[in-house]
């Protein structure tokens, strides 16, 4: 590794022999050089502390000649050599390596018995956190509150949880954001702990997704007359529920309403082309909308082609034609969660 300057200048003043620096020169000097040597140092991670004292310390410094930085690298080296493993400082620390290896169930009791504050950035722990899971802070807290969670998210993910507020509370908020500017460093951080704590201490749910998308992914990959059954039958129970199962439902039926005839070309290439043609001559029965959507989508010489294809291949078996038709919204599901392709919203027709 080749010394680079401001440390290397001979003839400048140095700090004298490792013995005679201090812990904070000393470790002022490592982390200089890191970063002139383009090292990504994770510094935020450390006590508020000891970041403030590192700062001054390097403050304080000017020039190292090149004998000390030479003795102080050695010395470093050596150090680390002598250490054959190394723990995370901390519970939260230990919770952190340990995540995937434990469950999450035992970890939040670990978090709530040892009384665990979080460390480094709360913001970080927050965006990687469901979406869903933040909707509670957007609808109960106050709009300022709200308004800093949103501007510390990806725009994708605000604009998405903005659009689940209703009309009222969403504007309320987007004008709190305008006001945002002035806030804080200190204060954001602050709210950050506060909300992570908050999002943490939320009891676990059983399952990943509400009953609604539940209910709506079963139904997805259910025979139509399975499908048709249980909804009539949630209409009387619940028409309210009944109804949110139904747009949580998508199916090949909805093809025409909930893709955007430019996307159709991407889907088709995605999908095995004897799987398509299998879906759209079961579909020719019953659902010619569906099968006239797709061809009309997609180039003249493509549908030509398969129309003939379906010709030939003649009357599909229910069950065939079910498990193309099937084959072909997995397809659409996975492009969708990829980012591929987004489906368009009931409400938005």
């Amino acid at each position: 590794m080749g010394l680079p300057e401001p440390f290397a200048v001979p003839g400048v003043l140095g700090l004298g022999a490792p013995k005679q620096l201090t812990k904070k020169q000393k470790a002022a000097i490592i982390v200089r050089l890191l970063l002139a040597e383009g090292v990504d140092l994770p510094l935020t991670g450390m006590d508020e502390g000891i970041q403030e004292d590192l700062t001054l310390q390097m403050s304080a410094m000017r020039f190292v000649d090149r004998a000390t930085l030479k003795s102080v690298i050695e010395e470093f080296v050596s150090e680390m050599e002598e250490i054959g493993l190394s723990f995370p400082a901390g519970l939260e620390g230990a919770l952190t390596v340990l995540e995937g290896t434990i469950s999450p169930a035992t970890a939040a009791r670990i978090r709530k018995q040892g009384g665990v504050r979080h460390t480094g950035d709360p913001w970080e722990t927050i965006s990687g956190l469901d979406p869903a899971r933040l909707m509670p802070v957007l609808e109960e807290e106050s709009v300022e509150i709200a308004a800093v969670l949103l501007s510390k998210l990806k725009v994708s993910t605000a604009a998405e949880l903005l659009g689940k507020l209703p009309g009222p509370r969403a504007r309320r908020v987007a004008y709190a954001v305008s006001l945002t500017g002035s806030i804080e460093p200190e204060v954001v951080d602050k709210i950050g702990r506060s909300l992570a704590e908050q999002l943490d201490a939320q009891p676990l749910r059983a399952f990943a997704d509400g009953p609604v998308e539940r209910v709506g992914a079963i139904l997805n990959f259910s025979p139509a007359a399975t499908r048709d059954e249980v909804l009539e039958g949630l209409d009387k129970d619940d028409a309210a529920f009944a109804s949110e199962v139904r747009k949580a439902i998508f199916t090949f039926a909805n093809i025409p309403a909930r893709i955007d005839p430019r996307d159709i070309p991407k889907l088709t290439k995605d999908i095995d082309q004897a799987v398509l043609i299998t879906a759209l001559a079961a579909a020719a029965v019953d659902l010619t909308e569906v099968v006239d959507f797709i061809l009309d989508s997609m180039s003249k010489r493509m549908a030509d082609q398969i129309r003939e294809e379906m010709e030939n291949l003649g009357k599909v078996k229910d069950k065939d034609g079910e498990a193309a038709m099937n084959a072909v919204i997995a397809t659409i599901r996975a492009l969708e969660a990829a980012g591929e392709v987004l489906l368009i919203a009931e409400d938005e027709q």
